[in-house]
């Protein structure tokens, strides 16, 4: 985690040069991308291999800012795109694609903090989306729920993935608990987004205190920005680019497929007991409240330099396994970045995690109502 909040507190300060330390390159000048290794396999096996085609698509004012950080990192393999109902936001932003929603609405003036005004957005704007989302294998699709545009236009852009075939991850932050209004119109827009997604990510605000507790809200916001934007990195290029150990799109399918509510740690070691000690943080410091003794998948993204030894990685695997369910899926893939020398950087999804405060996964065969009923013990009539 400490490279992130670096690399987020250098980028907030200006200082973005490629000489510091913890600087994360786009791997776009890497090893790997100097060579189009779909090109060489179709010419190795005499047929047309099919690239997955992955989008990121950020919604509203938080969800664009993590794309922009995204795109200015450089990510191999994936589409970028910015919608915001702010026409000077949007402009200011920086995206491979962006998309003024709601023009007639709102004329380009922003939503006022009010969800149902960025649904209605979204659903004017609905034509221009699909256009962006045609073909996608899989979109990830990012907000700060609790205001107006990034609230009610995710679930509509979700849907309209999911109704395309794709296999669709949200990945939002939850408004500090002091925000007071913010909260239920973040939950409200939550429960929306779970009925037309595969699986959410869920970030609280609050957790981020513990990593950037004496920072400025600017600062402390970059780093959820950074941290945000380089899982959604390794995850595309661990896919999209020859890894150390690789990710495939039907790996990442099998575990988000479904997978309900997510839950993110992330955690960094230059120990003698690297891999463990990394790792071991990741599962203890979750980024939302959860218990994931149940959890049915785990995706594992582990970040080294070229000291990294397959055995260390296979250590990270084999401790994501032991403290999951006997029965859930885990993934796992490497890659190797130069900047990483001496350490190791473990990021962990884990899918269907229980949480307190978000009442437990949703899938399409179990349905909130009954949910609810029987976390709260209560009845609900419909």
């Amino acid at each position: 985690m400490d490279s992130i909040v670096k690399s987020a507190l250098r980028k907030s300060l200006g200082d973005d040069s490629p000489t510091t330390r913890f600087k994360i390159e786009p791997t776009s000048g890497a090893t790997f991308s100097s060579v189009d290794y779909y090109k060489l396999a179709e010419q190795e096996f005499g047929f047309s291999v099919k690239k997955a085609k992955i989008v990121v698509v950020g919604c509203g004012g938080a969800g664009q800012n993590t794309v922009t950080r995204l795109t200015e990192m450089g990510i191999e393999g994936a589409m970028t795109v910015s919608l915001n109902s702010d026409a000077k936001a949007l402009a200011v932003g920086k995206a491979d694609k962006k998309i003024l929603i709601g023009k007639e609405l709102t004329k380009g003036l922003g939503c006022g903090g009010y969800p149902e005004i960025g649904r209605k957005c979204a659903e004017e704007s609905r034509n221009e989306i699909k256009e962006v989302l045609e073909g996608a294998d899989l979109v990830f699709a990012i907000a700060g729920l609790g205001k107006g545009t990034g609230t009610g236009s995710i679930p509509v852009v979700c849907e309209i993935a999911k109704s395309m075939g794709a296999l669709v991850i949200a990945v939002v932050t939850m408004p500090f608990k002091v925000e007071g209004a913010r909260i239920t119109k973040a939950e409200d827009g939550l429960a929306a987004l779970r009925q037309v997604c595969d699986t959410v990510i869920v970030i609280e605000n609050d957790k981020l205190l513990k990593y950037a507790g004496n920072l400025s809200i600017q600062q402390a916001f970059a780093v959820a920005d950074e941290l945000v934007a380089s899982m959604i990195k390794g995850i595309t290029e661990t896919i999209t680019l020859p890894s150390l150990v690789n990710l495939d799109y039907a790996d990442v399918r099998a575990v988000m497929r479904s997978g309900g509510v997510a839950a993110i740690g992330v955690a960094e070691s230059n120990s003698s007991d690297r891999a463990r000690d990394a790792v071991m943080k990741a599962l203890t410091n979750p980024l939302l409240e959860v218990d994931y003794t149940g959890a049915t998948g785990a995706l594992v993204h582990i970040t080294g330099g070229p000291d990294l030894r397959l055995d260390e990685v296979n250590t990270i695997g084999e401790i994501v396994a032991q403290h999951l369910d006997p029965s859930a899926q885990v993934f796992w893939g490497a890659r190797i970045l130069p900047e990483f020398e001496g350490k190791v950087q473990v990021i962990v999804i884990m899918t269907g995690v229980k949480s307190p405060y978000i009442l437990g996964p949703v899938t399409y065969e179990r349905p909130v109502v009954r949910e609810v009923s029987e976390t709260l013990g209560i009845d609900i009539i419909r």
